[in-house]
């Protein structure tokens, strides 16, 4: 019974080891390696832009407390009446206006 379970045991032992090394053989090969440079490159983005949303609500809220700070200090509306996206529009390119 002992020689039975220990045989079971190598076995087990033995797959497993077996699904390791043909895993990280697979890691080990160029489309293996693209794969999960792809991967890390995605997260990378998508993390990179996070990032970007957090920095952008941020200075958004700090310049409505600024605002309102300045206001209540001077009594003067100083709220630009464009909205936040036509105040960061992309200027025209030079000579755009002039037809060809």
């Amino acid at each position: 019974m002992k020689r039975l379970f220990w045989v079971g045991v190598g076995v087990a032992v033995g797959v497993t080891a077996t699904r390791k090394v043909n895993e990280l053989t697979q890691k080990a090969t160029p489309s293996g390696i693209g794969t999960s440079l792809g991967e890390g490159l995605r997260e990378l983005g998508a993390g990179l832009g996070a990032f970007g949303a957090e920095v952008r609500a941020g200075m958004n809220e700090r310049s409505e407390e600024l605002y309102a700070m300045v206001e209540d200090t001077t009594e003067i509306p100083v709220r630009p009446d464009a909205p936040a996206s036509a105040r960061h529009a992309r200027a025209p390119r030079r000579g755009a206006s002039h037809a060809r």
